[in-house]
């Protein structure tokens, strides 16, 4: 218990600033009037006592101070310690071991040192801090993309919860927020009114002898088939000696091995290097590639030797190759179409006659250009999105030689398309190749003379095609209604992944099955779709065209060349990474299917690129359509990854793809260097002090604050006894000062 007293509290502070300035000024006065006199009168003396006296117990009546009694306990000081939590951390320390152990091993003596203290951990990173759960030893946390501790402060200073009295922050000073300019002007910002010291615990000091890829980036939009300029950036710390270093550019893809894009040799000069690259990349889309530069002997962290990009390569225009057999109304009609769409850059090739035909003319008579075949399967080949065969019998005009090319161009993320008539697929002579492979029907096993049925018939649309969002837009046209078709090419079975969205009505494979007439499919990175018919150009022109005014044409092939070239419009499912992928560490897909059944699942692979193993598949239950849902898919190694999503239905959907990489340690890992001016910075600037572990016992624990459990107030005499006292004291003044002669 604790005695003390106070004045009554039932007085404003003005007043009782006020009552003190008459008092004193009332004191003065009297003193100065008895020095005027000259002290010569007798019993001045008594006067200024008796007046002094009679001032302090007006004050005494006026104030009436009273006595306190309390009872309590001291209560210790809150403190929140903020551990860096991302990718640093897993570094390598000083000594043997990582950054991680050294947070580990300095937790136990913070919580040691502080132990009077309200201790709370949190762990940052790239968002708001959270709590530290603890299982088992060592610091668990999982690591994060960034490492914001700004954000941090941000949370803290906004926060209603009671405010601690100190912070102290583990980490190795490598912080994206705040930045290594302007550190105490960033802090003070993000701080606010959070007026507080923060201390700082340096987990790492000394550079680590590393060669590092420190960034990669291009500038501008990349265009497919068009130049870009790649930048790496390439540092040596810690003393390693580098050198000429080389440097090599690779694109990677499913099932085929990477593609090398660009190479060059950097020299590092005070430890650091910059060189530029020109790639070019085919593809529209998100395509990863692979950087990579050589281990110098030493490097103590090669994980950080190899970097990996996500580029998004858009369209100037898509370009095609459009080779027809002969000048049909269904070739007119699709070379007409591709010529009127101001984004398609088409070149078109038309056989107009046969090596059979019987004219009696010089060779060089008879053809408007030379048809050059070798020249645009081998040499511009790559130029080209997609590549559309229609009717072309591939033996007369030496297109067989060249089929294996055609396949790897599939591989390599190149579109095919195959049109029916009378020299296409089987009548083309494109079973048992190469292209056959990379087709999503069978060709093996039709003879030739069987290769063409030329009775018409209505296609049917399937299950799968009912959903489809290819066919959306041809449905929306026609309102599901087809014309007939004038005869088929006669195909085998859908090969295996293949979605088959519209089937012949009566006529069967070998297998039993509906023969496809419109299939969809995939083989490598590339995509591939056979149409078995030659009459889809009346859907522009016929009776049947009359009452959609011919629209049913352009929406029918713009689907078609829109999910060839991968166009979100017609992808059944939408995935994402959100929080990124630590390779090594729990990664989750955010999932959302545009339209779903009810009770509808979703097949889910994700396949290593490069070799095309699978290593991860699921069974995903879906929500409603246009929701998301989060699916965990375990721990990846470094690389790249395609992950392919399939509806099931009564028929499986054309499969979505999403493109992703997993880096064992991405940005935090480019620059390993420990920053322990930073955390010095951080902590001079808001009164703290920045000691490593071996000085946490130099750290001043926060006071304890004093909590009040009862309270007792009491006048040391009653109001009335104050009054009394202050009366008879003036009286008294009155008697000296007519004694001693003052008026």
């Amino acid at each position: 218990m604790t005695h003390s007293w106070s004045l009554s509290g039932d007085l404003a502070r003005g007043w009782i600033v006020a009552a003190v300035v008459l008092a004193a000024a009332s004191a003065l006065l009297l003193l100065y009037e008895l020095r005027r006199e000259g002290g010569v009168r007798h019993g001045a003396g008594w006067v200024a006592a008796t007046g002094l006296l009679a001032v302090v117990a007006l004050l005494a009546a006026v104030l009436r101070p009273v006595q306190i009694q309390e009872r309590g306990a001291s209560l210790g000081a809150r403190l929140v310690v903020l551990v860096d939590a991302s990718r640093s951390i897993d570094l390598p320390a000083d000594d043997d071991g990582t950054r991680r152990d050294v947070i580990a091993a300095t937790l136990p003596l913070l919580a040691e040192h502080f132990a009077d203290a309200r201790t709370t951990t949190l762990v940052f990173g790239s968002g708001k801090p959270s709590q530290l759960v603890q299982q088992g030893e060592g610091f668990g946390a999982r690591p994060q993309l960034s490492s914001d501790l700004s954000v941090a402060l941000e949370t803290i200073a906004v926060s209603t919860t009671e405010r601690p009295q100190a912070l102290v922050v583990v980490s190795d000073g490598r912080l994206d927020r705040p930045g290594p300019e302007r550190t105490a002007d960033h802090l003070r910002s993000a701080m606010g009114e959070l007026q507080l010291p923060v201390h700082t615990v340096a987990i790492a000091s000394e550079d680590p002898r590393d060669a590092a890829i420190v960034n990669v980036g291009i500038a501008g939009t990349v265009v497919a088939h068009e130049p870009a300029t790649l930048t790496v950036e390439i540092a040596c710390t810690g003393g390693l000696t580098c050198g000429d270093i080389r440097v090599e550019v690779r694109e990677l893809h499913l099932d085929t091995a990477a593609v090398v894009r660009a190479a060059g040799v950097a020299t590092i000069q005070d430890g650091r290097a910059t060189i530029e690259l020109d790639i070019v990349l085919d593809r529209a889309g998100k395509r990863i590639l692979e950087v990579d530069i050589d281990t110098p002997e030493g490097d103590a962290i090669a994980e950080n030797d190899r970097r990996f990009l996500t580029v998004d390569v858009a369209r100037d225009r898509v370009r095609l190759l459009h080779v027809a057999g002969r000048p049909t109304y269904d070739v007119r009609a699709l070379r007409t179409w591709l010529k009127s769409d101001a984004s398609v850059d088409v070149v078109a090739f038309f056989i107009l006659r046969t090596h059979d035909d019987n004219v009696i003319a010089p060779q060089e008579e008879l053809a408007l250009i030379p048809f050059p075949v070798d020249e645009l399967f081998t040499v511009h080949l790559p130029s080209f999105d997609a590549v559309i065969l229609q009717d072309f019998d591939a033996n007369p005009y030496g297109l067989s030689k060249h089929l294996r090319s055609l396949s790897r161009y599939v591989d390599q993320g190149g579109g095919l398309i195959m049109v029916g008539g009378p020299n296409a697929f089987v009548m083309g002579g494109y079973a048992r190749t190469a292209l056959a492979d990379v087709l999503p029907v069978g060709l093996d096993g039709i003879a030739r003379a069987d290769g063409v049925d030329l009775a018409g018939f209505t296609p049917r649309v399937t299950a799968a095609g009912r959903h489809a969002p290819v066919l959306e837009p041809l449905t929306a046209v026609i309102a599901g209604a087809l014309p007939e078709m004038p005869g088929t090419n006669v195909v085998g079975d859908p090969r295996a992944g293949a979605t088959v969205l519209l089937e012949h009505p009566s006529r069967t494979t070998k297998s039993g099955r509906p023969m496809p007439v419109l299939a969809l499919g995939e083989h490598g990175s590339g995509r591939t779709i056979a149409l078995t018919v030659d009459g889809s150009h009346r859907l522009l022109f016929s009776t049947f065209a009359v009452g959609a005014a011919g629209r049913g044409h352009g929406a029918f092939w713009d689907a078609l060349l829109g999910w060839l070239m991968r166009d979100p419009r017609f992808e059944p499912a939408k995935v994402e990474v959100p929080a990124g992928c630590i390779a090594g560490d729990d990664t989750e897909l955010e999932l959302r299917a545009v339209f779903v059944e009810d009770g509808a699942t979703a097949d889910l692979s994700i396949a290593r690129m490069g070799s095309g193993e699978v290593v991860v598949e699921r069974e995903v239950a879906l929500p409603e359509a246009g929701k998301t849902v989060t699916v965990p898919i375990g721990k990846l190694a470094a690389g790249g990854y395609t992950t392919t999503v399939r509806l099931d239905r009564e028929a499986r959907s054309a499969p979505s793809h999403y493109d992703f990489a997993c880096e064992v340690g991405g940005d935090e890992w480019a620059d390993p260097r420990p920053d322990r001016a930073r955390l010095e910075t951080i902590a001079t600037a808001t009164g703290g002090r920045a000691v490593d572990p071996a000085g946490i016992e130099d750290l001043p624990p926060p006071p304890a604050a004093d909590v009040v459990a009862e309270r007792r107030v009491d006048p040391l005499v009653p109001p009335w006894t104050w009054t009394l006292i202050a009366a008879a004291c003036l009286g008294g003044h009155w008697v000296m000062r007519r004694r001693s002669g003052l008026s």
